[in-house]
């Protein structure tokens, strides 16, 4: 963030918390404008377990209409209560995990973690469109985005449930780390 300086437009970095001071040149005082959220990692031995039990019950809702609307054969197993619920409980145990990593070891965890994110988020309906393509266990187009849709609700639980429970004060885009070696 930046610094003011005597009323000039000039700007430069001020700490690497990335506080906004303003300082005039009729005062010696200093104000801070913005101060950034800190990310308390310690929170995620809560924040971790709600995050994917959230996930689990919002999966088997989507599946529940899912189920009640498209009617699939009951041979028809990614629309079954197993393999949904093993599928969301490891994908969101992982997606806690790597965001304790880049908590750990990012800049800018947040955004990082939220970038990283939408590409696996890319990636996790390719076997949906393959099943729909293939028609793999004897599923088409409908079953195929059922599935797209829970991972579109556990994506979306992943990015807003974790870092909103992990900050304390300002906005979870400008979290900086609070680990040990950060101090």
């Amino acid at each position: 963030m930046y610094e003011k300086l005597a009323g000039t437009p000039r700007a430069f970095p001020v700490s690497e918390l990335g506080t906004v001071v303003e300082t005039t040149s009729s005062s010696l005082r200093s104000r801070v404008v913005d101060e950034p959220g800190q990310l308390k990692v310690q929170r995620l031995f809560w924040a971790g377990p709600l995050t994917v039990i959230g996930s689990v019950v919002t999966v088997l809702f989507i599946r529940i209409i899912a189920v009640a609307i498209l009617k699939p054969d009951p041979k028809f197993a990614p629309l079954t209560v197993g393999p949904p619920t093993f599928d969301t409980v490891v994908a969101a145990t992982c997606a806690v995990l790597v965001f304790l990593a880049t908590a750990r070891y990012s800049l800018e965890p947040v955004p990082d973690y939220r970038a990283l994110a939408a590409k696996v988020l890319v990636v996790s309906f390719v076997p949906d469109i393959a099943l729909a393509v293939l028609h793999g266990f004897g599923g088409g187009w409908s079953e195929a985005f059922a599935l797209m849709v829970m991972h579109v609700a556990v994506w979306a639980i992943c990015v807003t449930l974790l870092p909103a429970l992990t900050m304390t004060g300002g906005h979870p885009d400008s979290a900086t780390p609070s680990l040990p070696h950060n101090r």
